[in-house]
This record gives C-alpha cells, sequence and structure tokens, in this order.
C-alpha cells in the first residue's frame, strides 16, 4: 500500500465535528456508522477471519506506545471490554481484538495464536464467554498460557484456565504468540485491531536485557506493514522526547501519513507544561498528517469501582469543558479532543484504506492462489491409496527407461559416457605395439627408424602420430630374467633393436637345423605385449562400472526419488548396487577369460596377417638395406623416382634413338641384353654380400603383423563383454530382483508397500502448509465476491 492512501484521506480537523447526540454504543461498535464504512470494516473482518492475513497485507490498527502510556485503556474503550489490570501488569504479548456485528447476543470466542517451529496454528481456549466481567480473567490467564510454553506443551492450553498461581513464576517475559479475541454482538462493530506490548526502556534487576530488542520487535513486526495505521500513545504525563514510541513510528512512516497521535492522561500534565501539550494537540509540533487528538479514560478504580463506559464518556466530556486549558481551545481544536471524535476518524481513515486497498488486495489474492496451486503441484503426488499398485507401476517405469539408456538415447546418454573410455581402452592397446629397430643398440643415438607408412591410410594421422617409432615418449620391452616370459616393459628404454631379437633367436635355438629358429621366440615376444593389455582392460570395465552406476542412481532419484520418504529409493539403490556389483563380476570373468585366450597367438585371418607381414617385413628390410649399402639403396631410389627416357629423332631419318643408360638402368639393360630379364631393382640387393640379421627381420616382421591383427580382435572383444556382462546385464531380470529385493509380492507386500508409501514429513508439513494456504485464499477469494468495488 502507498502511504498516499491513508494521506488522500480527508484529514483536516475542521471537517470532523461533534456529534449532537452521544453514539449508540461503545467506540468503533459504534451503530450509527456509515453503511459504506460498515461494509468495509465488515468486509476487512472477514477477511480476518479466514486467517489470510499470515499471507497478504490486511489494513489494521496496531496501537503502540510506551508502557503505562494508556493503550489499554485506549483499546477498553473502543472495543467495550476490560482487560487485565491487577498491579505490576501489563500487556506481554499482542493482543488481537477482532470485532463483528451479530443480531445474537454478546458473546466473546478466546484463542491463542501461538507460532512454534516456523508454523503457526490457533487453539481455542476455553469456553465461549457470554457475560463481559469474564473476560479479564479469561485474557488474565491466556497470557499466562503464553508466557509459559513448557508447562503448556507438558499439560495443554486447558491447564491454566484452572488455578491461580499460575502467573507467579512466567517462563517467559513477553513473547511474540498472542491472544485473540473474537467479539460479537449486537452493539459491536466489524473491525480488527491489536494492543502491542509498550516499549520498555530499562529491565529491572531480575529482568532480561533481551526483553528489549524483543519487544521492538514485535512491534516493529506490525508497524512495518503498508497497510497498518498506528495508533500512537503518548502519556502527557511523562516528556514526549522519553518515550520512544514515536520514534520507531517515524522509522517505519518517516512522513507521519498514516500514523495517527493519540495523547493520554491529561489530567496528569506536570503544572506549567500545559502549552508544550497543546502546541502537539495543534499539530505545531511533532505534525502528522492525521493530526493529534487527546482523550481521558477512566482510572482503574473507577473501572473497578464498575463505572460504565457511557458514565466514562461523561466524565470526559465534563474534563475537557471545566479544565481551564482544555476549554478555552478554539473549536477547531476542542474536535480534537474526546475518544468519540478520536474513534470517528479512526474509523473514517480504516473504512477508506480498506476501500482503496480492496483491488490490490484481490490483485495479491489471485496471484497467491495461482502461486500455491504451482508449488503444490511441483511436490510429489501424495501418497496413493493403493501403494502396491503404485509401486509397481514406479518399478515397471523405471526399468522400462533403464533398458531405454542401455540401448541408447539420442543426447547425453549412457552410451554416449561410455564412448571416451572405450576409445581411450583402444588407445592404450594400441600404444602397446612392439618399437622394433632394424639397426643395432650402438646406433641408437644416430639412428631412428621411420614410421610404416602404410599404416596412415587404415590408422588415420592421429593414432599415427603417437605410434611406431617415436623412441622419446613411449616405455619399450627389455630382457628381465625374473619375468615370466623373460621380456617385461621398461619406461627407460622401449626399443628393441635388431641384434637383440638376433641374440635372444639364437640363445631359443635348440635342436633346430642350422637356419632355422623356433616360433618360441615370436610366441615370447606376443605374450610380452598381450600381458600389457590386462590393466587397460581392468580400468575400462572400471570406468563402465562407475559410469553406469551413476546413471542407474540418476535414474532411481528421478523415478523413485520423490517416492514416500525415500526409503523405495534406498532400498532400490542398495538391490541395484548388489546386482551391478554382480554384473562387473560376470565382466572381470569375461576379461580374464578373454587374456587366457590371447596366451597361446592364433589367427584364422591368414590373408591380412600375411599382408601385414609382407608389409613390415618390406618397410625393416629397406630401412636395414638403405643402412648396409646406402649408394646402393640411394640409387634404386633415384631410378624409381625418374622419368622414362626420352627419345630421339634424327633429321631426315625415322630413326628413333634412345639417350644412352646410366647407373641401375645400365645394370638392367645389361642383364637383358644377356638374356636375364624380370629383374627388379630391388633384387640387385641380392647380389651384394647376404645380411646376417635376416632371421631377426622375419621375426620382427611376424610379431608386429600378429599384433597388427590380435590387437584389432582384442579391442572389439573386451568392450563388446563389458557391454553384454555389464551395461546390458544391469538390465537383464533386474525387475525380478527388485521384486524379489522388496519382498513386494510375498506374504507381507501390502504392509511393506504401505511402510515404503509413508510420505516424508517435510513434504507432508509443505503440502499441508499448504494446502492450508490455499484454502484461505480461496476463502477469501470467496469474501471479496461478496461486495462490489
Amino acid at each position: 500500500m502507498d502511504s498516499d492512501e491513508l494521506s488522500s484521506t480527508p484529514t483536516s480537523m475542521s471537517s470532523i465535528s461533534t456529534p449532537q447526540t452521544p453514539p449508540q454504543g461503545v467506540g468503533l461498535s459504534n451503530p450509527l456508522l456509515s453503511q459504506t464504512s460498515r461494509q468495509m470494516l465488515d468486509l476487512v473482518n472477514r477477511l480476518h477471519s479466514t486467517g489470510v492475513e499470515v499471507d497478504i497485507d490486511l489494513p489494521q490498527i496496531a496501537v503502540i506506545g510506551s508502557q503505562s502510556a494508556g493503550k489499554s485503556s485506549l483499546i477498553e474503550s473502543i472495543s467495550g471490554i476490560t482487560l487485565p489490570r491487577a498491579a505490576g501488569t501489563c500487556t506481554r504479548c499482542p493482543t488481537e481484538c477482532r470485532l463483528s456485528r451479530s443480531t445474537e447476543p454478546w458473546k466473546c470466542i478466546v484463542s491463542l495464536r501461538i507460532a512454534d517451529q516456523g508454523k503457526t496454528r490457533t487453539e481455542k481456549f476455553g469456553e465461549v464467554i457470554t457475560y463481559k466481567a469474564e473476560v479479564e480473567d479469561r485474557i488474565r490467564r491466556a497470557q499466562w498460557a503464553i508466557l509459559n510454553p513448557t508447562l503448556r506443551n507438558a499439560h495443554g492450553a486447558r491447564y491454566f484456565l484452572t488455578g491461580d498461581d499460575h502467573g507467579a513464576n512466567l517462563e517467559l517475559s513477553f513473547s511474540s504468540c498472542f491472544v485473540s479475541l473474537q467479539i460479537s454482538g449486537p452493539d459491536v462493530a466489524d473491525l480488527s485491531f491489536c494492543d502491542l506490548p509498550g516499549l520498555i526502556a530499562g529491565v529491572g534487576l531480575a529482568g532480561n536485557i533481551g526483553d528489549i530488542d524483543l519487544v521492538k520487535s514485535l512491534v516493529t513486526t506490525y508497524i512495518k506493514r503498508p497497510s497498518c495505521i498506528i495508533l500512537l500513545t503518548v502519556a502527557c504525563e511523562t516528556d514526549f522526547q522519553n518515550q520512544g514510541a514515536q520514534e520507531i513510528a517515524k522509522l517505519y512512516d518517516p512522513e507521519g501519513k498514516r500514523t495517527v497521535g493519540v495523547l493520554t492522561k491529561p489530567d496528569r500534565i506536570p503544572t506549567g507544561e500545559e502549552q508544550n501539550w497543546i502546541s502537539i494537540l495543534r499539530n505545531e509540533k511533532e505534525p502528522l498528517e492525521n493530526g493529534w487528538y487527546c482523550v481521558k479514560q477512566p482510572s482503574s478504580a473507577d473501572i473497578a469501582a464498575g463505572m460504565t463506559w457511557e458514565k466514562a464518556r461523561k466524565r470526559e466530556d465534563e474534563f475537557f469543558a471545566s479544565t481551564a486549558v482544555w476549554s478555552d481551545l478554539d473549536e477547531m481544536y476542542k474536535r480534537y479532543l474526546r475518544t468519540r471524535n478520536l474513534v470517528e476518524r479512526l474509523s473514517a481513515l480504516l473504512s477508506d484504506l480498506i476501500s482503496k486497498r480492496l483491488p490490490k488486495i484481490q490483485e495479491e489474492i489471485e496471484k497467491s492462489v495461482i502461486a500455491t496451486r504451482d508449488a503444490l503441484h511441483n511436490l510429489p503426488k501424495p501418497p496413493s491409496s493403493d501403494p502396491h499398485n503404485e509401486i509397481a507401476s514406479l518399478l515397471h517405469d523405471f526399468v522400462r527407461d533403464l533398458v531405454r539408456h542401455v540401448d541408447g538415447v539420442p543426447e547425453d546418454g549412457l552410451i554416449q559416457a561410455i564412448r571416451p573410455a572405450q576409445e581411450q581402452f583402444r588407445r592404450a592397446i594400441r600404444v602397446t605395439a612392439p618399437n622394433f629397430q632394424s639397426f643395432e643398440r650402438r646406433h641408437a643415438k644416430k639412428k631412428k627408424l621411420g614410421k610404416p607408412g602404410f599404416l596412415l591410410s587404415e590408422e588415420g594421422h592421429e593414432d599415427f602420430a603417437i605410434l611406431d617409432g617415436n623412441t622419446d615418449e613411449r616405455s619399450a620391452e627389455s630382457v628381465d630374467e625374473s619375468s615370466d616370459n623373460g621380456l617385461i616393459i621398461t619406461p627407460q628404454s622401449y626399443a628393441i633393436y635388431i641384434d637383440e631379437v638376433m641374440q635372444r633367436a639364437n640363445e631359443a635355438r635348440t635342436r633346430e637345423l642350422p637356419g632355422n629358429y623356433p616360433f618360441v621366440v615370436q610366441k615370447t615376444y606376443i605374450k610380452a605385449i598381450t600381458k600389457q593389455w590386462y590393466a587397460p582392460a581392468q580400468a575400462l570395465c572400471r570406468d563402465v562400472y562407475y559410469t553406469l552406476g551413476e546413471s542407474v542412481r540418476k535414474l532411481i532419484q528421478l523415478h523413485l526419488g520423490a517416492f514416500g520418504q525415500g526409503q523405495l529409493a534406498q532400498r532400490v539403490k542398495i538391490l541395484l548396487q548388489d546386482h551391478l556389483n554382480k554384473c562387473m563380476e560376470r565382466a572381470e570373468e569375461r576379461i580374464d577369460w578373454l587374456m587366457k585366450l590371447e596366451d597361446c597367438p592364433f589367427s584364422l585371418n591368414t590373408h591380412y596377417l600375411a599382408d601385414y607381414k609382407e608389409k613390415f617385413l618390406t618397410h625393416y628390410r629397406t630401412a636395414r638395406e638403405k643402412d648396409r649399402n646406402p649408394k646402393l639403396t640411394t640409387a634404386i631410389e633415384e631410378y624409381r623416382r625418374a622419368p622414362s627416357p626420352p627419345a630421339f629423332y634424327f633429321k631426315n631419318s625415322s630413326k628413333v634413338e634412345s639417350p644412352v643408360p646410366t647407373g641401375i638402368a645400365k645394370v638392367l639393360a645389361s642383364l637383358v641384353e644377356m638374356g636375364i630379364v624380370g629383374v627388379t631393382p630391388e633384387a640387385l640387393a641380392k647380389l651384394i654380400e647376404p645380411d646376417g640379421m635376416e632371421p631377426a627381420l622375419v621375426i620382427m616382421a611376424d610379431v608386429r603383423a600378429y599384433f597388427q591383427v590380435a590387437y584389432k580382435r582384442f579391442a572389439d572383444n573386451i568392450p563388446l563383454a563389458i557391454d553384454y556382462e555389464l551395461v546390458q546385464g544391469v538390465e537383464r531380470d533386474v525387475l525380478k530382483a527388485l521384486h524379489a529385493g522388496l519382498g513386494i509380492n510375498g506374504n507381507n507386500g501390502d504392509r511393506i508397500c504401505k511402510e515404503l508409501a509413508q510420505e516424508n514429513t517435510t513434504i507432508a508439513a509443505r503440502r499441508e502448509e499448504l494446502s492450508k494456504k490455499l484454502e484461505r485464499m480461496q476463502l477469501a477469494a470467496q469474501q471479496l465476491l461478496q461486495i462490489g468495488f
């Protein structure tokens, strides 16, 4: 609410007229109020009765002031009831009055509005009161119940309805919980207002210093609301600046647009200070948009003596008419004297404020209804009346979604998450390719075998760049007599030189004929390579296991996490974890089996094996021959690169002359003249002394060719085995395992399902809170439909 809504109400003091005939009724219960004002006050009271004030800002009057400033007396004048006035007592908790006109006899219902652990509840306190004289005692006992929460929680609020010693040792000195008075009768108007504890400046020796801030916070909670009319009471018996209430009022209403000032106890003004208070009444000092009023209420002794409210108003008139300082005022200022003038002004302000706030109240209620419905919709479904079928349906949907993810989903699915680990595994296997060098170790620092170019077309640039012939970045094979097969990979020198291969071949010979070498040499190298494949295979299995487990847990949370108190999701997680572990064990057993298959070199892929052997042998042999006879090798390469020699035609002749061949061409031409045809340039290398390392070249080509065939097979088989046993295995018979593990199909299935379906207490409380809020809002909306605006 904009503060201008209040200030736009006519504020001129001259607009308030003193009625010629005292009103019938007491205070704002005046039945002669205009029909419009009564309609507005009636509406806001009905809105308060729905409890919607906890959700939206409803117009209300809050009475504030310092302790003993006369607030309670003012409330009594307005409401027509008597508040507790025992010696030493004061307002220690808010007292909310909800007045409503009724054709039925007068009655009062006292309730306690208690805030506990962030929730607010209303508890009826005692039976309905039909005699006004009983209200004071009931209010006193209600305050005892609020200020003794431990006893109240232990024995209930009704415990305080009997006995007279409950106020002797109060557990709290002040409380934000409040007493609610619902008063109705034929001489009662519709209105809501609240008497707040008086602001205190200090506490006694036995007091709690925290009470000062507690009371201030309490008052602030009410008056900071834009739709709150602040009824500021100031006692004339104490210096204005020392009372403090006006400071907090200024803090939240700095322009004084929604504050109404009330001067109380004018009969106690110290002699000589009358003009100071007259200046305030004239709005010359501490000006307010709605001005200052002065009232005189009956004393506690007068009330105890049985003075009626009609007689109290007559005594008030006599006081202002006979006391010089007040009777001498101009007529325009006399209209700010007396309770009935204050009441009329408050009635006009409140009804006008309500009228102007109604469109905004309706808008706020509509928005709140939509927001509350959305919040309820976003909550998990409430517990089902048939939990067995609901759990079965949830499990079926979960398993169906699990199967879908195992089969593969288009984006950000399980299969996509596994693929990087599979590619890393393939690279880890490929990098174990033996790096044979076709020259002796003594030339290691000077020479390096180039990469086989024929692999580029089948393995791509990325793989080709990190493999074969890179002696600076990879580990190597070297002899280790302590290992099972005599070969291990060491990080110091990964290259395998031809003289080392030859030495190993010679050492392996037993009864073979000269020039023959046992296959165990190739087998030993192959086993040393395949032995390295176990760790990457295990790593892939673990990566898939973790990725699969995370995906399964997300699906469990998605489908089952919001069901009940989470017990179903937790139990399914445990069962699925056990199921996943068994799948993992089977996958590891399959890896062990595949590793055992690789112990014995074997392949029926003879075509590719022979083709690779020929290519690698040519690769190694060419590099070797180039190293042994660089001139011959260079000549052969130049011959291969040279274009065909041109033919020459002589003038006046058809005879064709070719240039005289040289080098390799000359040798090949000479062999043709001798009748030896079909000789290739590479065959010329056989004319020189045979290479004693030829057997090592064949062994190297055998091992390298077999690796190329075997690694491709292994790089497919391991991911396939893991996919079958682990990935696809997780959804295999999973529904059957869940039913058996949960026991929902057994003799105790119904009981187990009911236990699993119990709703989470936090969600249940939230659902209840939102449902009650929605109910309040809908009731308030219905009340708004009963009035046109």
